[in-house]
């Protein structure tokens, strides 16, 4: 985003609801099966959901205790959860089917570790990390209200409550922030698209909304009502996977950063972390929220670049956007070389990825969240690089 003048910058989020999520909801669940009975289990898992059908395919390389029968009960329980018990797509009556297969040799070979060779990457790519100080979780502000706003829209829909009553599970946020000299001021407009009940109007719908979607934000920063756009086109009654087919993956920027920065175009769910498409991501923002969080800069992203089989990264890029304070780019990735493992392995052991974590990430976005001890979730969101990048920059 540029740091001059003034702009406005827009992002989306998506519920998990949305049929693309239940998408990932069900992928992620096959990637946390197969790595609660090995760790080291393989799986690049793709799911398709729509009218009443749930299609599961891919690869795989873990115990057969996982059974397509199993996986396939994890799949009905994800939509039970997600709150899908409609005519058109429901738990219940779903028919589901799963094609999952062993994992290509010609890929195994070069991933696996062997003799004097490292484990490699899972394929190549380039990944991209970002973090600024728009938020306190370090996250571009357009992103971090448009899935706030969900999040909570979502959490009373969960709790039966009262003030949510009618709403269902498949919905969208836009959220329009005006810059000023690289700052984030207010909202010009915010759009919120929820599925609804027949017979639920629109004005209604809008007044049930304004009162979450502005303690969303900052105080003061709520649109103007003309620019509060509900359910736009007057109706949404049919959603979910019986109103549009959802698939796993197609939801890259929303689970990033909402456009703020560049993608190196891979998706994370379904895929476990010898997939430096998810694992290197998530070093990428470790690394890049860190810089920020030590003081360094104010913006910072970083790019990784893999080729399946090799261990070491090809590259290591840096830029902090002209805010660094008396950083210099090309020590900080020396820095980075020098104290962080970022081979396959070692970022999965560093971040401990090879664990059942990864169904909390399948909706409302892959960063800028809490960090849970206890269950080992979202490692790659904590700071704790901040003492040795003050130690190694002097501060």
């Amino acid at each position: 985003m540029r740091a001059k003048g003034e702009y406005l910058f827009t992002s989306e989020s998506v519920s998990e609801g949305h049929p693309d999520k239940v998408a990932d909801r069900i992928s992620d669940a096959v990637v946390d099966a197969y790595l609660t009975a090995d760790p080291y289990a393989r799986v690049a898992c793709e799911t398709l959901v729509t009218t009443n059908r749930i299609v599961i395919a891919g690869e795989v390389r873990g115990p057969e205790a996982i059974t397509h029968e199993y996986l396939m009960h994890l799949a009905r329980v994800a939509v039970h959860d997600i709150g899908y018990d409609q005519a058109g797509f429901s738990w219940r009556k779903a028919q589901i089917s799963c094609h999952l297969h062993a994992q290509s040799a010609d890929i195994a070979q070069g991933v696996d570790a062997a003799g004097n060779k490292d484990e490699g990457a899972g394929d190549q790519g380039i990944m991209f990390g970002y973090a600024c100080t728009e938020t306190e979780v370090l996250m571009p502000a357009p992103i971090y209200y448009a899935h706030l706003i969900l999040r909570r829209i979502s959490e009373l829909r969960r709790n039966k409550d009262p003030l949510v009553a009618g709403l269902l599970p498949d919905a969208k946020s836009q959220v329009t922030l005006l810059y000023v000299d690289g700052k984030p001021v207010k909202a010009t407009s915010i759009v919120v698209s929820t599925q609804h009940e027949e017979g639920l109007e629109q004005a209604e719908i809008k007044r049930m909304l304004w009162p979450i979607v502005e303690s969303s934000l900052p105080k003061g920063w709520m649109c103007p009502e003309a620019e509060f756009y509900v359910n736009p086109t007057g109706k949404f009654v049919i959603g979910g996977p019986d109103g549009d087919t959802g698939l796993t993956g197609r939801k890259i920027i929303v689970d990033t950063y909402g456009g703020a920065c560049p993608h190196g175009g891979g998706a994370f769910s379904g895929k476990d972390p010898t997939k430096v498409d998810r694992s290197a991501a998530y070093m990428a923002r470790y690394l890049a929220k860190n810089v920020v969080a030590a003081g360094l800069a104010e913006r910072c992203t970083i790019q990784l670049a893999y080729a399946i089989g090799v261990s070491k990264p090809l590259s290591l890029y840096v830029d902090l956007h002209g805010t660094g304070r008396d950083v210099n780019e090309e020590k900080l990735s020396e820095v980075f070389l020098k104290n962080v493992d970022l081979s396959p392995r070692g970022i999965r052991e560093h971040l401990q990825l090879n664990r059942p974590i990864y169904v909390p990430t399948s909706a409302y976005g892959h960063f800028g969240r809490t960090p849970d001890e206890e269950k080992g979730t979202f490692t790659w969101e904590k700071t704790d690089l901040v003492p040795m990048l003050k130690q190694a920059f002097g501060r």
